[in-house]
């Protein structure tokens, strides 16, 4: 029974698991992008009602931005000196996932009649997408955009979300700056 335990929350992952989606301004030279700054009213809170976004949340996601970028070579300053600037939007969305599969067929033979028993099941869950702008301070234009979703856990620790935003902000940023080939 442990083992089928492990191997469902496996699949259950691997499912889960998304890929992020990244988009940017072909003409923007990136390569003198070396001072960010956070956009004066950035806020993941604003216009939400969903409580696992929240300041705690907030606070997560800036540090995970600032250290990525930190450790790119990018140094955090006051917004009147950065290069860029950057911003960040929260959604989460109800999904539905529905699966039908056949139990079972049946003939009879003494009487008329043959049927497939077939069995439906939906469940209902959450959706979140992190959204990270990159906008150039002197232009003021959005330069790159990262984005990824990915199914929204409830009654983890606070350890477990710290590291869960960790590792997405990561993936967002793993596109930053974009490799023009």
């Amino acid at each position: 029974m442990k083992n089928l335990l492990i191997a469902t929350a496996v699949l259950f992952l691997a499912a889960c698991a998304k890929t992020p989606d990244w988009d940017y301004d072909k003409s923007a030279d990136f390569s003198n992008y070396k001072t960010f700054a956070w956009v004066q009213d950035a806020s993941l809170t604003k216009n939400t009602t969903n409580y696992q976004i929240s300041p705690l949340m907030e606070k997560r996601v800036r540090d995970a931005v600032n250290t990525e970028l930190t450790n790119m070579g990018m140094q955090l300053s006051e917004i009147t000196q950065a290069d860029v600037l950057i911003n960040y939007h929260a959604s989460v969305d109800t999904k539905i996932d529905v699966d039908t599969f056949n139990t079972g067929y049946s003939a009879r033979w003494n009487y008329w009649g043959m049927g497939y028993n077939t069995q439906t099941t939906t469940r209902e869950y959450e959706v979140g997408t992190l959204i990270v702008d990159v906008v150039d301070r002197a232009s003021n234009q959005l330069v790159w955009r990262g984005a990824k979703e990915g199914r929204l856990r409830k009654n983890q620790s606070p350890e477990a979300r710290t590291d869960a935003i960790t590792k997405t902000v990561a993936d967002i940023l793993s596109n930053f700056p974009p490799d023009k080939q």
